[in-house]
């Protein structure tokens, strides 16, 4: 496995010139000395880019680390190896601890009113063969990619269209790219830092060899034919999978590259050798070698973290799961659990679909009355006390504390726990008829049972859902709890088939003023609440429904305020407007939020922090606390 990688890389043997600061000189990885020796790879001070990012360690409080050693970690699913993008958190820009925007794989950038975006690319640059990185992969992805029918049927992804018009997009040399807008597009470096970016550059030199524009046509037939796909096009997106990480041959720019090709239980990754990070002494990060990701039931996982077969784990972990986690740092000295914050805007949320294709259910469900009753009926007191030991923060959805938009009236909205006047709510909706067990009945004289869907994941939503059934019949509303598979879940949403689901609140629940608020307005079918509308948005038109309430068009309006926004009190408003609209209109029935996320942390392991916050966006988990800086004291396995 190791040695048909070391084969790719003597194969792509480059010797661009190192300019190294006056002060750093580079030294040469333990994992890589033998295959420079041997000529497989060039010294580490030609293999880094010309002007390298160099870490201060010192300036964040950490430890320079030691190179070497395994990292063990579990995912419960073979999809789950994008995990390793996600963590390694390499990005053209990316955030740092304080969720400040940095360069990262850039060397730096120049943003002109949000209009003309100059991205500046560090000379010598190159990705994990060898391969230069340079303006040509994004013009590859521009122009042979985003704009090519077969290849993108959508076009350009929408983060890239403002007032429905794409930019113009220009490569000046191979360190330059420029993006150029008419008008204002203030979220776009920020996109480019997301957990899942959307990459907006290929290797182009990897790719073009299964690109019709490039490839011998007779070759590209025999790897169609090979590869069992119908066409160029569909071989062309096999391989190309930045993201899921899965093509073990694809370059990349991450910290540690895919070496395990195919489906494993066990896969394995290796360090970068042209990875563009160092740290102040001039050591190449990461300073761990491998990072071997195992895939294991879901219900295994806090069972092996006990067992002490994770040096870092949290995917997979509950706060249900901290009483086993702290048993087992006594019966087990090899780890320390710590107890993060979780950036999720509600730890627990119901999401009433609005377009379910039940009519009865849909008129019953776009009542504002109906969905305030539903969240008046909820003792998120006694679920907090039972579930969380008292340490979450009960209350509806709406943006954490440490966002500079929270506003603890919003937590509050329709969330104190009042059944005396959630049924006058209810009556009000015209929903007085009930049963002899006081359930009531909906206009076509069916009970008024309510399905709530979920992905069987979380414990705690199902024990959550178990105490809110019982609220909910005190003001004549049946509860049906349906556990499906995450796929299932979300194709029936989508679909239309579900009346409610269960699942976290909005991924980002520390947005700041510059954090745009695309997820607020009904634009993505994955906001659980209005999966049509978002599809509306998503296709232009062609597929779902276009939003036919007020409060969610105004949503969109907005969402354009914000947008078209030139100073910093013009994108708080249009802000405060849309919480204000959610609050009020109770999109998603929040639970609890900021519950604590147990991560487990192999007591050899350096350099991760004990009081932090597990965030998918912003955050990417680990990834913005840079665990490729992460090091075990001794540096072995």
């Amino acid at each position: 496995m190791l040695d048909a990688l070391k084969s790719l890389l003597a194969a792509a043997f480059c010797l661009a010139p190192f300019i190294a600061h006056a002060d750093i000189t580079a030294q040469e990885s333990g994992f890589w000395k033998s295959e420079v020796k041997a000529g497989y790879l060039p010294p580490v001070a030609k293999r880094l880019p010309d002007v390298p990012l160099v870490v201060d360690l010192a300036a964040k409080g950490r430890e320079f680390g030691i190179q070497g050693g395994t990292l063990n970690t579990m995912v419960t699913r073979s999809k789950d190896i994008r995990q390793m993008v996600v963590y390694g958190y390499a990005r053209l820009a990316g955030y740092d601890e304080k969720y400040q925007l940095k360069p990262d794989i850039l060397l730096g950038y120049d943003n002109e009113g949000n209009r003309r975006y100059t991205l500046k690319l560090r000379p010598g640059h190159r990705w994990s063969n060898g391969d230069s990185f340079t303006s040509d992969d994004f013009r590859y992805w521009w122009d042979d990619v985003a704009n090519n029918e077969l290849l993108s049927p959508a076009g350009p992804p929408d983060f890239l269209r403002v007032m429905g018009k794409l930019p113009r997009v220009s490569f000046p040399d191979e360190t330059t790219v420029i993006y150029e807008w008419d008008d204002p597009n203030p979220s776009f470096l920020h996109m480019l830092a997301q957990a899942r970016p959307p990459f907006i550059y290929r290797p182009a030199k990897y790719l073009k060899q299964f690109h019709a524009n490039y490839a011998d046509p007779a070759i590209l037939e025999e790897e169609v034919d090979y590869a069992r796909v119908k066409s160029w096009a569909a071989l062309h997106n096999k391989y190309d999978n930045m993201y899921k990480f899965d093509n073990h041959e694809l370059p990349t720019l991450q910290p540690w590259i895919n070496a395990s090709p195919g489906k494993k239980i066990r896969h394995q990754f290796v360090r970068n050798p042209y990875y563009h990070r160092i740290d102040s002494r001039g050591v190449q990060l990461p300073y761990i070698d491998t990072v071997e990701m195992e895939i294991v039931t879901a219900g295994l996982v806090a069972a092996k973290s006990n067992a002490g077969e994770a040096d870092l784990q949290a995917r997979g972990l509950d706060f249900r799961d901290i009483p086993i986690l702290r048993k087992g740092e006594k019966d087990n000295s090899a780890y320390k659990t710590y107890l993060w914050g979780n950036g999720a805007a509600s730890q627990i949320a119901i999401y009433p679909n609005l377009n379910t294709q039940d009519p009865v259910w849909r008129a019953a469900l776009r009542d504002v009355r109906v969905r305030r009753a539903l969240s008046l009926a909820i003792n998120r007191r006694a679920i907090n006390r039972a579930l969380y030991f008292n340490l979450a923060k009960p209350g509806a959805m709406t943006v954490l504390e440490k966002s500079e938009l929270f506003d603890p009236a919003l937590r509050d909205a329709w969330a104190q726990f009042d059944p005396e006047q959630a049924n006058l709510l209810l009556d009000e909706a015209g929903l007085t008829e009930k049963d002899g067990y006081g359930i009531r009945y909906l206009p076509d004289g069916r009970l008024m049972e309510l399905i709530v869907e979920t992905a069987g994941e979380r414990q705690e939503v199902e024990n959550a859902l178990q105490i809110i059934a019982d609220d909910w019949r005190d003001v004549g509303v049946k509860l049906i709890m349906r556990p499906l598979d995450r796929d299932i879940l979300r194709n029936r949403v989508f679909s239309g088939s579900s009346m409610a689901s269960a699942w976290f609140g909005w991924d980002n629940g520390l947005p700041q003023s510059y954090t745009s608020p695309v997820y607020l307005a009904p634009t993505d079918q994955v906001f659980l609440s209005w999966p049509k509308w978002g599809q509306y948005y998503q296709t232009g038109g062609s597929a779902g429904e276009p939003p036919d309430m007020e409060p969610a068009k105004k949503l969109l309006s907005l969402l354009q305020d914000w947008d078209m926004a030139t100073t910093k009190a013009e994108r708080i408003a249009a802000w405060r407007a849309m919480l204000q609209i959610h609050a009020e209109q109770v999109y998603a029935i929040g639970v609890v939020a900021a519950a604590p996320q147990p991560v487990v942390v192999s007591k050899r392991l350096r350099n991760v922090p004990e009081q932090a916050i597990w965030a998918w966006d912003p955050g990417a988990h680990f990834g913005v606390y840079r665990p490729d800086e992460f090091f075990f004291e001794d540096g072995l396995d």
